[in-house]
């Protein structure tokens, strides 16, 4: 049995924080119920293109385990079908700019009057304030809520990281808040609103910036390698280039290939546990017990000076050799992995975490497969549906709809021109 069989999802969510949330929930076995304009659908359907004529990879990766309707909710008989399919589902999920429900007359209050039980979930670029009505996108997102201040080289421009921490950030964070949701219905029988904002989202992704934000006021941070250059500190948390977050020394370090190979570097951190250890490895044995250099404190001063050293080391050897050498001893490396040696990496795929997809209209893609495992409830992934796949399908089957009152919502325009569902 699927973690979340039988529970219904109305999914109107479109781009990419939304559909993470309603495909992590379609991973664990809900029927993930994806409403579409008619004749357009989502809009990454059409983004970033590379088979022409087929759906988009940027859409095809976010809405796996889903079926997909067509339906224009401003017409009176999609009116009727999206009533129907609020009383029908459990949860519904959006990622409209504010107020668009509201305009389609399915305000808050609305919805809960038609199922009382219903879980309404949504995300917002801002929680309530004076930025509650903007627009926010993945990057913005990143800078409102403190990781771009906080990215890249104290002498450089503040940074946005690759990962979707602002969109994928967001979905993951609504969906357990769905998911709890559920749970407390369990008790008393009634539905919420849940509600994720962007900027929230990536703040609580920083807090360790907020952490450090406010060791700043009692002093300066020690484990930054300003302090061991002695530059003074601001009144806001610096930019640290590729310093670790967790108090331990740590570099991003070149490799052997470096110059060829933009990926061929290692992160290296000297532990304090493992010192004696790092020592023998880089060939200075001398340190362990030399003046200045005994504690991790006694060191702070000299860390550009020992990473230099230790990088003399790793240049010497791949950043896989790193790791063969240095795991053992127990000092914590780890290689820069490109997405090429991510996607072809076998054990990835035995776990699930990678996964190869079939699809009708543009053949085998790879994708990412869902990160939480759980041990009795194994997670399928399957395609994307294609537009309005599913229309009739969900219209008869899930909604009840047959004989002249089908006809009557296909005649009307509403949901598209229905499409016989792929074999594929």
């Amino acid at each position: 049995m699927k973690a979340l069989e039988g529970i219904k999802v109305l999914d109107f969510t479109h781009v990419q924080s939304g559909p993470t949330c309603t495909q992590i929930l379609g991973w664990f076995g809900a029927d993930v119920i994806k409403v579409e304009r008619p004749g357009v659908g989502d809009a990454t359907r059409q983004q970033l293109v590379d088979v022409p004529g087929a759906d988009s990879l940027y859409f095809t990766m976010l809405n796996h385990n889903k079926r997909s309707i067509e339906l224009n909710p401003k017409t009176d008989a999609g009116k009727e079908v999206l009533t129907r399919l609020i009383e029908e589902c459990d949860v519904l999920v959006e990622n409209f700019a504010p107020g668009a429900l509201d305009r389609m007359g399915f305000p808050w209050e609305r919805i809960q009057e038609i199922n009382p039980r219903i879980i309404m979930a949504s995300i917002k670029g801002f929680g309530p304030g004076k930025y509650q009505d903007c627009k926010v996108y993945e990057n913005v997102a990143q800078c409102a809520g403190g990781s771009a201040s906080t990215t890249g080289f104290r002498d450089g421009p503040p940074l946005v990281t690759g990962a979707q921490i602002g969109d994928s950030g967001t979905g993951l964070h609504l969906c357990l808040g769905i998911v709890t949701a559920l749970f407390q219905r369990e008790k008393t029988g009634k539905g919420q609103k849940v509600s994720c904002a962007m900027q929230d989202s990536v703040l609580n992704l920083a807090r360790v910036k907020m952490r450090d934000q406010q060791r700043l006021q009692r002093g300066p941070l020690r484990e930054y390698s300003q302090y061991g250059e002695g530059i003074p500190f601001g009144e806001a948390v610096p930019r640290a280039g590729n310093d670790s977050g967790g108090g331990q020394p740590g570099r991003i370090l070149k490799c052997k290939g470096w110059e060829t190979d933009p990926n061929a570097y290692t992160y290296f951190i000297t532990q304090a546990a493992v010192w004696d250890q790092v020592c023998d490895v880089i060939g200075a044995p001398e340190w362990k017990d030399a003046d200045g250099f005994r504690t991790p404190a006694e060191r702070l001063d000299k860390l550009n000076m020992i990473f230099g050293r230790i990088e003399d080391w790793t240049m010497t050897k791949t950043k896989f050799e790193v790791m063969d050498i240095c795991n053992p001893l127990n000092i914590p490396v780890g290689p820069i992995l490109s997405m090429k040696e991510i996607s072809e990496d076998e054990g990835l795929y035995q776990t699930g975490t990678m996964v190869r997809v079939d699809h009708p209209e543009r053949g085998e893609y790879l994708s990412v497969g869902c990160p939480i495992k759980l041990s009795d409830s194994p997670v399928e992934v399957t395609r994307s549906p294609l537009l309005g796949e599913h229309t009739t399908e969900i219209l008869s089957e899930v909604l009840g709809y047959s004989g002249e009152d089908l006809d009557r919502i296909v005649g009307s325009g509403a949901v598209g021109k229905p499409k016989e569902k792929s074999a594929a």
